[in-house]
């Protein structure tokens, strides 16, 4: 009897996590080929993927809500404006123009969007033949604004590399630290 639960519990265990979606970045995966613009942005966003996924796997709600003074912001904040930075990314690849309206959206709906929409920008990339044709196109209320693509590098990309790196902070602070063996260096975890 006690094997019979014990194979149970191991199947039911197994489905369970057979059903949840594997997201991508939990490695970088093969250098390109060749060094060329494509590529090199290319591994840039894998490396903040990679980052984002560690930095944002398995938080608790402690996790979440932890903000290190009053005036700063909670971490699930931080995932939210992560999100907005890598749709407006993913949205500036394909030539979309960047909106934020995204509304409210769970811890694990920003972590698989974000992931998705990194994804999407990496792809995106195999299509892109001149970067000068390419521009940040921000839509607000009452206006559109639009900048040469250069931005999309020290703004977008660069900002969510600096914020990936608060929610680490923020997750250590709260007992929490990222699963030990990621290495940001070689892009793939030392188990």
């Amino acid at each position: 009897m006690r094997r019979l639960i014990l194979l149970l519990t191991f199947l039911t265990f197994g489905l369970l996590n057979g059903q949840e979606k594997e997201l991508p970045f939990a490695e970088i995966g093969p250098y390109p080929e060749n060094y060329s613009a494509q590529g090199m942005l290319q591994r840039l966003i894998s490396g903040l993927g990679y980052r984002f996924y560690w930095a944002s796997a398995d938080l608790r709600p402690e996790d979440l809500n932890y903000r290190p003074s009053n005036d700063s912001r909670a971490t699930i904040e931080i995932l939210e404006h992560i999100y907005q930075l890598s749709a407006s990314i993913a949205r500036t690849l394909d030539g979309s123009p960047v909106e934020s309206n995204h509304g409210q959206m769970t811890y694990q709906e920003l972590r698989e969007g974000t992931l998705n929409y990194l994804q999407s920008a990496v792809s995106a990339l195999d299509e892109v033949t001149d970067f000068s044709e390419l521009s940040v196109k921000i839509v607000r209320p009452s206006q559109t604004y639009e900048f040469p693509f250069w931005h999309l590098i020290n703004g977008q990309v660069s900002d969510a590399l600096w914020h990936c790196g608060q929610v680490v902070m923020n997750r250590r602070a709260s007992g929490n630290p990222i699963k030990s063996g990621v290495n940001v260096f070689l892009g793939q975890n030392n188990d």
